[in-house]
Protein backbone atom coordinates (compact mmCIF):
# COMPACT_ATOMS: atom_id res chain seq x y z
CA UNK A 1 0.00 0.00 0.00
CA UNK A 2 3.43 2.07 -0.95
CA UNK A 3 0.54 4.32 -3.04
CA UNK A 4 -1.52 5.21 0.23
CA UNK A 5 1.22 6.29 2.74
CA UNK A 6 2.63 8.56 -0.58
CA UNK A 7 -0.65 9.95 -1.23
CA UNK A 8 -1.42 10.75 2.18
CA UNK A 9 1.91 12.60 3.06
CA UNK A 10 0.61 15.30 -0.02
CA UNK A 11 -2.87 15.11 1.76
CA UNK A 12 -2.67 18.51 2.81
CA UNK A 13 -2.25 21.63 0.56
CA UNK A 14 -2.70 19.58 -2.99
CA UNK A 15 -4.95 21.15 -5.27
CA UNK A 16 -6.87 20.24 -8.03
CA UNK A 17 -5.19 20.19 -11.63
CA UNK A 18 -5.85 23.23 -14.16
CA UNK A 19 -4.30 23.90 -17.25
CA UNK A 20 -3.75 27.56 -16.13
CA UNK A 21 -3.86 29.43 -12.83
CA UNK A 22 -5.07 33.24 -11.83
CA UNK A 23 -3.19 35.11 -9.56
CA UNK A 24 -5.24 37.65 -7.07
CA UNK A 25 -3.19 40.67 -8.34
CA UNK A 26 -4.44 39.75 -11.60
CA UNK A 27 -7.95 39.84 -10.67
CA UNK A 28 -6.71 43.14 -8.85
CA UNK A 29 -5.52 45.08 -11.94
CA UNK A 30 -8.32 43.69 -13.99
CA UNK A 31 -10.93 45.54 -11.57
CA UNK A 32 -9.14 48.23 -11.22
CA UNK A 33 -9.04 48.52 -15.16
CA UNK A 34 -12.15 47.41 -15.60
CA UNK A 35 -14.24 50.32 -12.85
CA UNK A 36 -15.87 53.10 -14.63
CA UNK A 37 -16.81 54.56 -11.42
CA UNK A 38 -13.06 54.79 -11.19
CA UNK A 39 -12.71 56.35 -14.87
CA UNK A 40 -15.75 58.67 -13.78
CA UNK A 41 -13.72 60.13 -11.41
CA UNK A 42 -10.37 60.70 -13.14
CA UNK A 43 -12.81 62.12 -15.98
CA UNK A 44 -13.90 64.72 -13.02
CA UNK A 45 -10.65 65.32 -12.17
CA UNK A 46 -10.07 66.69 -15.52
CA UNK A 47 -13.02 68.35 -15.94
CA UNK A 48 -12.00 70.33 -12.71
CA UNK A 49 -8.65 71.32 -13.80
CA UNK A 50 -10.71 73.14 -16.61
CA UNK A 51 -12.93 74.79 -14.65
CA UNK A 52 -9.90 76.58 -13.23
CA UNK A 53 -8.84 77.47 -17.15
CA UNK A 54 -12.37 78.62 -17.88
CA UNK A 55 -12.29 81.08 -14.60
CA UNK A 56 -8.66 82.32 -15.46
CA UNK A 57 -9.94 83.11 -19.09
CA UNK A 58 -13.09 84.59 -17.94
CA UNK A 59 -11.44 87.72 -16.04
CA UNK A 60 -9.21 88.41 -18.87
CA UNK A 61 -10.30 90.86 -21.76
CA UNK A 62 -13.07 90.11 -23.47
CA UNK A 63 -13.34 91.35 -27.05
CA UNK A 64 -17.30 90.78 -29.00
CA UNK A 65 -18.31 92.41 -32.14
CA UNK A 66 -21.41 93.51 -32.56
CA UNK A 67 -23.72 94.78 -35.61
CA UNK A 68 -27.70 95.91 -35.68
CA UNK A 69 -29.64 97.98 -37.55
CA UNK A 70 -33.10 100.02 -37.37
CA UNK A 71 -35.35 101.39 -39.51
CA UNK A 72 -38.87 102.72 -38.11
CA UNK A 73 -40.96 104.28 -40.97
CA UNK A 74 -43.38 107.35 -40.47
CA UNK A 75 -46.72 106.66 -42.79
CA UNK A 76 -49.04 109.71 -42.59
CA UNK A 77 -48.15 111.47 -39.39
CA UNK A 78 -48.47 107.19 -37.97
CA UNK A 79 -45.35 105.88 -36.62
CA UNK A 80 -42.57 105.80 -33.84
CA UNK A 81 -41.53 108.96 -32.16
CA UNK A 82 -38.71 110.58 -34.16
CA UNK A 83 -36.84 111.81 -30.82
CA UNK A 84 -36.95 108.19 -29.43
CA UNK A 85 -36.37 106.04 -32.83
CA UNK A 86 -34.29 108.82 -35.21
CA UNK A 87 -35.94 106.85 -37.68
CA UNK A 88 -33.30 105.05 -38.31
CA UNK A 89 -30.34 103.46 -37.12
CA UNK A 90 -27.15 101.92 -37.97
CA UNK A 91 -23.88 100.57 -36.06
CA UNK A 92 -21.11 97.85 -36.00
CA UNK A 93 -18.68 97.91 -33.21
CA UNK A 94 -15.66 96.59 -31.65
CA UNK A 95 -16.65 96.24 -27.85
CA UNK A 96 -13.92 95.30 -25.29
CA UNK A 97 -14.30 94.48 -21.39
CA UNK A 98 -12.48 93.71 -18.35
CA UNK A 99 -13.56 93.01 -15.04
CA UNK A 100 -11.02 93.38 -12.06
CA UNK A 101 -10.99 91.26 -8.76
CA UNK A 102 -8.22 90.79 -5.78
CA UNK A 103 -5.96 88.41 -6.39
CA UNK A 104 -7.15 87.46 -3.38
CA UNK A 105 -10.34 86.30 -4.53
CA UNK A 106 -8.59 85.00 -7.66
CA UNK A 107 -6.61 82.73 -5.43
CA UNK A 108 -9.79 81.52 -3.32
CA UNK A 109 -11.25 80.58 -6.50
CA UNK A 110 -8.95 78.40 -7.40
CA UNK A 111 -8.01 76.99 -3.75
CA UNK A 112 -11.78 75.72 -4.20
CA UNK A 113 -11.02 73.90 -7.10
CA UNK A 114 -7.91 72.48 -5.67
CA UNK A 115 -9.70 71.24 -2.61
CA UNK A 116 -12.11 69.48 -5.48
CA UNK A 117 -9.78 68.01 -7.01
CA UNK A 118 -7.78 66.72 -3.72
CA UNK A 119 -11.61 65.07 -2.71
CA UNK A 120 -11.94 63.64 -5.70
CA UNK A 121 -8.26 62.07 -5.94
CA UNK A 122 -9.19 60.61 -2.09
CA UNK A 123 -12.41 59.62 -3.10
CA UNK A 124 -10.39 57.56 -6.15
CA UNK A 125 -8.02 55.76 -3.00
CA UNK A 126 -11.26 55.08 -0.96
CA UNK A 127 -13.30 53.29 -4.10
CA UNK A 128 -9.78 51.45 -4.79
CA UNK A 129 -9.73 50.28 -1.24
CA UNK A 130 -13.38 49.27 -1.78
CA UNK A 131 -12.97 47.52 -4.39
CA UNK A 132 -10.00 45.93 -3.54
CA UNK A 133 -11.55 44.88 -0.35
CA UNK A 134 -14.69 43.21 -2.43
CA UNK A 135 -12.54 41.42 -4.57
CA UNK A 136 -10.09 40.36 -2.18
CA UNK A 137 -12.99 38.76 -0.42
CA UNK A 138 -14.36 36.85 -3.20
CA UNK A 139 -11.10 35.58 -4.28
CA UNK A 140 -10.43 33.88 -0.94
CA UNK A 141 -14.08 32.65 -0.83
CA UNK A 142 -13.07 31.43 -4.44
CA UNK A 143 -10.38 30.06 -2.69
CA UNK A 144 -11.73 28.34 0.02
CA UNK A 145 -14.13 26.51 -2.34
CA UNK A 146 -11.29 25.29 -4.52
CA UNK A 147 -9.72 24.06 -1.31
CA UNK A 148 -12.75 21.84 -0.38
CA UNK A 149 -12.82 20.53 -4.17
CA UNK A 150 -9.63 19.35 -3.65
CA UNK A 151 -9.82 17.45 -0.62
CA UNK A 152 -12.81 16.03 -1.20
CA UNK A 153 -11.17 14.88 -4.99
CA UNK A 154 -8.88 12.86 -2.58
CA UNK A 155 -10.64 11.89 -0.44
CA UNK A 156 -12.67 10.29 -3.38
CA UNK A 157 -9.21 8.85 -4.45
CA UNK A 158 -8.54 7.27 -1.70
CA UNK A 159 -11.86 5.64 -0.75
CA UNK A 160 -11.69 4.24 -4.53
CA UNK A 161 -7.97 2.73 -3.86
CA UNK A 162 -9.39 1.16 -1.00
CA UNK A 163 -13.01 0.17 -2.15
CA UNK A 164 -10.92 -2.44 -4.59
CA UNK A 165 -8.72 -3.74 -1.88
CA UNK A 166 -12.24 -4.18 0.64
CA UNK A 167 -13.13 -6.16 -2.75
CA UNK A 168 -10.86 -8.35 -2.52
CA UNK A 169 -11.14 -9.08 0.92
CA UNK A 170 -14.77 -9.66 0.84
CA UNK A 171 -14.52 -12.23 -1.79
CA UNK A 172 -11.61 -13.98 0.52
CA UNK A 173 -14.25 -13.66 3.55
CA UNK A 174 -12.04 -11.65 4.95
CA UNK A 175 -14.98 -8.85 5.42
CA UNK A 176 -18.84 -9.29 5.21
CA UNK A 177 -20.74 -8.08 2.48
CA UNK A 178 -22.43 -6.02 4.73
CA UNK A 179 -19.43 -4.18 5.82
CA UNK A 180 -18.44 -3.77 1.83
CA UNK A 181 -22.14 -2.31 1.25
CA UNK A 182 -21.32 0.06 4.11
CA UNK A 183 -17.96 1.02 2.70
CA UNK A 184 -19.59 1.88 -0.71
CA UNK A 185 -22.23 3.80 0.60
CA UNK A 186 -19.51 6.45 2.27
CA UNK A 187 -17.66 6.30 -1.09
CA UNK A 188 -20.64 7.71 -2.83
CA UNK A 189 -21.40 10.04 -0.69
CA UNK A 190 -18.16 11.56 -0.83
CA UNK A 191 -18.79 11.41 -4.72
CA UNK A 192 -21.83 13.67 -3.95
CA UNK A 193 -19.42 16.21 -1.94
CA UNK A 194 -17.29 16.53 -4.46
CA UNK A 195 -20.21 17.49 -7.02
CA UNK A 196 -21.53 19.58 -4.64
CA UNK A 197 -17.57 21.73 -3.98
CA UNK A 198 -17.49 21.17 -7.98
CA UNK A 199 -20.08 23.46 -8.07
CA UNK A 200 -20.06 25.56 -5.63
CA UNK A 201 -16.11 26.55 -7.03
CA UNK A 202 -17.90 26.97 -10.13
CA UNK A 203 -20.35 29.41 -8.86
CA UNK A 204 -18.10 31.19 -6.89
CA UNK A 205 -15.75 31.77 -9.54
CA UNK A 206 -18.26 32.86 -11.94
CA UNK A 207 -18.51 35.61 -9.43
CA UNK A 208 -15.64 36.97 -9.15
CA UNK A 209 -15.11 37.26 -12.66
CA UNK A 210 -18.33 38.76 -12.77
CA UNK A 211 -17.00 41.56 -10.11
CA UNK A 212 -13.92 42.20 -11.84
CA UNK A 213 -15.58 43.13 -14.79
CA UNK A 214 -14.43 39.81 -16.70
CA UNK A 215 -16.36 38.06 -19.20
CA UNK A 216 -14.57 34.74 -19.57
CA UNK A 217 -16.58 31.25 -18.65
CA UNK A 218 -13.37 28.80 -18.28
CA UNK A 219 -12.97 28.20 -15.22
CA UNK A 220 -8.81 27.96 -14.14
CA UNK A 221 -7.69 27.21 -10.68
CA UNK A 222 -6.63 30.57 -8.48
CA UNK A 223 -3.54 30.13 -6.60
CA UNK A 224 -3.47 30.68 -2.74
CA UNK A 225 -3.55 34.49 -2.05
CA UNK A 226 -0.43 35.67 -0.19
CA UNK A 227 -2.19 37.88 2.52
CA UNK A 228 -0.08 39.45 5.27
CA UNK A 229 -1.19 41.75 7.78
CA UNK A 230 0.12 45.56 7.03
CA UNK A 231 0.37 47.97 9.64
CA UNK A 232 -2.43 50.43 9.85
CA UNK A 233 -1.88 54.24 9.13
CA UNK A 234 -2.10 56.72 11.92
CA UNK A 235 -5.52 58.62 11.62
CA UNK A 236 -3.50 61.38 10.15
CA UNK A 237 -1.79 59.82 7.94
CA UNK A 238 -5.15 57.62 6.73
CA UNK A 239 -7.15 58.57 3.47
CA UNK A 240 -10.56 57.72 5.51
CA UNK A 241 -9.57 61.12 8.01
CA UNK A 242 -8.29 63.00 4.75
CA UNK A 243 -11.75 64.17 3.49
CA UNK A 244 -12.58 65.33 7.12
CA UNK A 245 -9.53 67.53 6.55
CA UNK A 246 -10.34 68.61 3.14
CA UNK A 247 -14.06 69.64 4.13
CA UNK A 248 -12.93 71.71 6.96
CA UNK A 249 -10.35 73.47 4.77
CA UNK A 250 -13.37 73.54 1.28
CA UNK A 251 -15.93 75.34 4.03
CA UNK A 252 -12.89 77.63 5.53
CA UNK A 253 -12.51 78.43 1.29
CA UNK A 254 -16.27 79.38 1.43
CA UNK A 255 -16.16 81.73 3.87
CA UNK A 256 -13.16 83.76 2.37
CA UNK A 257 -15.62 83.63 -1.53
CA UNK A 258 -18.51 84.91 0.70
CA UNK A 259 -16.66 87.92 2.34
CA UNK A 260 -14.50 88.86 -1.26
CA UNK A 261 -18.32 88.78 -2.94
CA UNK A 262 -19.03 91.66 -0.77
CA UNK A 263 -16.09 93.71 -1.98
CA UNK A 264 -15.99 96.49 -4.49
CA UNK A 265 -15.77 95.46 -8.70
CA UNK A 266 -14.60 97.17 -10.96
CA UNK A 267 -15.37 96.80 -14.68
CA UNK A 268 -14.11 99.02 -17.72
CA UNK A 269 -15.14 98.43 -21.08
CA UNK A 270 -14.65 100.54 -24.78
CA UNK A 271 -15.54 99.97 -28.26
CA UNK A 272 -15.35 101.45 -31.47
CA UNK A 273 -16.32 101.51 -35.06
CA UNK A 274 -19.37 102.54 -36.80
CA UNK A 275 -22.82 104.26 -35.03
CA UNK A 276 -24.81 106.52 -36.84
CA UNK A 277 -28.91 107.52 -37.70
CA UNK A 278 -27.92 107.70 -41.36
CA UNK A 279 -28.92 111.37 -40.95
CA UNK A 280 -26.64 114.55 -42.06
CA UNK A 281 -22.62 113.77 -42.55
CA UNK A 282 -23.20 109.73 -41.69
CA UNK A 283 -20.18 108.96 -42.98
CA UNK A 284 -18.03 111.03 -40.70
CA UNK A 285 -19.80 108.63 -37.44
CA UNK A 286 -16.78 106.58 -36.73
CA UNK A 287 -15.77 106.65 -33.19
CA UNK A 288 -14.83 105.36 -29.94
CA UNK A 289 -16.12 105.46 -26.48
CA UNK A 290 -14.70 104.31 -23.05
CA UNK A 291 -16.32 104.14 -19.58
CA UNK A 292 -16.47 101.86 -16.28
CA UNK A 293 -19.09 100.35 -13.51
CA UNK A 294 -18.46 100.08 -10.00
CA UNK A 295 -20.37 97.94 -7.46
CA UNK A 296 -20.49 97.73 -4.19
CA UNK A 297 -22.87 95.57 -1.79
CA UNK A 298 -24.30 97.93 0.67
CA UNK A 299 -27.73 95.67 2.30
CA UNK A 300 -28.47 91.84 1.34
CA UNK A 301 -31.46 91.38 3.97
CA UNK A 302 -28.93 89.30 6.32
CA UNK A 303 -28.43 86.65 3.58
CA UNK A 304 -24.36 87.25 3.91
CA UNK A 305 -25.20 86.07 7.69
CA UNK A 306 -27.43 83.55 7.10
CA UNK A 307 -24.57 81.53 4.56
CA UNK A 308 -22.44 81.90 7.63
CA UNK A 309 -24.83 80.11 9.86
CA UNK A 310 -24.76 77.57 7.70
CA UNK A 311 -20.94 76.99 6.84
CA UNK A 312 -21.61 76.51 10.87
CA UNK A 313 -23.88 73.96 10.81
CA UNK A 314 -21.69 72.08 7.97
CA UNK A 315 -18.43 72.65 10.15
CA UNK A 316 -20.25 71.32 13.19
CA UNK A 317 -21.92 68.74 11.64
CA UNK A 318 -17.75 67.27 10.22
CA UNK A 319 -16.59 67.59 13.45
CA UNK A 320 -19.54 65.32 14.93
CA UNK A 321 -18.93 62.65 12.08
CA UNK A 322 -15.30 62.69 12.83
CA UNK A 323 -15.35 62.25 16.06
CA UNK A 324 -17.50 59.49 15.80
CA UNK A 325 -15.62 57.28 13.13
CA UNK A 326 -12.27 58.28 15.17
CA UNK A 327 -13.87 56.09 17.85
CA UNK A 328 -15.12 53.22 15.22
CA UNK A 329 -12.14 53.18 13.65
CA UNK A 330 -9.73 52.31 16.82
CA UNK A 331 -12.04 49.96 18.29
CA UNK A 332 -12.47 47.98 14.74
CA UNK A 333 -8.91 47.65 14.28
CA UNK A 334 -8.30 46.40 17.71
CA UNK A 335 -11.54 44.01 17.50
CA UNK A 336 -9.51 42.88 13.90
CA UNK A 337 -6.13 42.07 15.41
CA UNK A 338 -7.91 40.06 18.53
CA UNK A 339 -9.84 38.05 16.24
CA UNK A 340 -7.09 36.98 13.82
CA UNK A 341 -5.05 36.22 16.59
CA UNK A 342 -7.50 34.49 18.13
CA UNK A 343 -7.60 32.74 15.02
CA UNK A 344 -3.97 31.59 14.81
CA UNK A 345 -4.25 29.88 18.27
CA UNK A 346 -7.48 28.08 17.00
CA UNK A 347 -5.45 26.97 14.04
CA UNK A 348 -2.76 26.17 15.48
CA UNK A 349 -5.12 23.74 17.70
CA UNK A 350 -6.53 22.20 14.77
CA UNK A 351 -3.50 21.50 13.22
CA UNK A 352 -2.49 19.56 15.87
CA UNK A 353 -5.32 17.61 15.68
CA UNK A 354 -5.26 16.96 11.97
CA UNK A 355 -2.06 15.03 12.92
CA UNK A 356 -3.82 12.62 15.15
CA UNK A 357 -6.59 12.23 12.57
CA UNK A 358 -4.17 11.93 9.91
CA UNK A 359 -2.08 9.21 11.81
CA UNK A 360 -5.07 6.93 12.62
CA UNK A 361 -5.76 6.76 9.00
CA UNK A 362 -2.32 5.39 8.40
CA UNK A 363 -2.65 2.74 10.97
CA UNK A 364 -6.45 1.88 9.78
CA UNK A 365 -5.05 1.41 6.16
CA UNK A 366 -2.44 -1.09 7.61
CA UNK A 367 -5.42 -2.59 9.64
CA UNK A 368 -7.09 -3.05 6.52
CA UNK A 369 -4.80 -4.99 4.68
CA UNK A 370 -4.42 -8.21 7.26
CA UNK A 371 -7.99 -7.56 7.83
CA UNK A 372 -7.79 -6.48 11.40
CA UNK A 373 -9.88 -3.53 11.41
CA UNK A 374 -13.53 -2.89 11.53
CA UNK A 375 -15.22 -1.03 8.68
CA UNK A 376 -17.00 1.23 10.60
CA UNK A 377 -14.12 2.22 12.41
CA UNK A 378 -12.31 2.86 9.62
CA UNK A 379 -15.61 5.19 8.38
CA UNK A 380 -15.61 6.67 11.53
CA UNK A 381 -11.59 7.48 11.25
CA UNK A 382 -12.08 8.78 7.83
CA UNK A 383 -15.25 11.21 9.21
CA UNK A 384 -13.52 13.05 11.53
CA UNK A 385 -10.34 13.38 9.09
CA UNK A 386 -12.86 15.09 7.34
CA UNK A 387 -14.44 17.14 9.65
CA UNK A 388 -10.93 18.47 11.10
CA UNK A 389 -9.92 19.18 7.54
CA UNK A 390 -13.15 20.91 6.77
CA UNK A 391 -12.74 22.77 9.93
CA UNK A 392 -9.27 23.88 9.46
CA UNK A 393 -9.85 25.14 5.91
CA UNK A 394 -12.97 27.38 7.75
CA UNK A 395 -11.18 29.12 10.13
CA UNK A 396 -7.91 29.35 7.62
CA UNK A 397 -10.58 30.97 5.20
CA UNK A 398 -12.61 33.46 7.95
CA UNK A 399 -8.48 34.07 8.91
CA UNK A 400 -7.93 35.51 5.36
CA UNK A 401 -11.08 37.58 5.20
CA UNK A 402 -10.34 38.86 8.77
CA UNK A 403 -7.12 40.12 7.43
CA UNK A 404 -8.59 41.39 4.20
CA UNK A 405 -10.82 43.84 6.27
CA UNK A 406 -7.78 44.77 8.17
CA UNK A 407 -5.79 45.44 5.01
CA UNK A 408 -8.46 47.81 4.20
CA UNK A 409 -7.72 50.75 6.75
CA UNK A 410 -3.99 50.30 6.23
CA UNK A 411 -4.06 52.82 3.78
Amino acid sequence: MKYILNFLLLFLGTLTCFSQQKTLDEYLQQAITNSPLLKDLNNQILSAQLDSVRIRAGFKPQVIASSAGLYAPVVNGYGYSQAITNGQSINGLITVSKSFIGKNYLNAQFAGIGFQQDSLRNNIKLSEQDLRRTIIAQYVTAYGSLQQQAFNQEIVDLLSKEEDLLKRLTRSNVYRQSDYLTFLVTLKQAQLQLSQARLQYKTDYATLNYLSGLADTTVLAIAKPDLQRKIVQRPDNSIFFRQYRLDSLRLDNTRKLIDYSYKPRLSVFGDGGYNSDLTGQYYKNFGASLGFAVSLPIYDGGYRKLQYKKLSLEQDTRRTYQAFFNNQYSQQISQLNQQISDYDQLIGQINDQFKYSESLIKVDTKLLQTGDLKIADLILAINNYLSVRNLLTQNTISRLQLINQLNYWSR
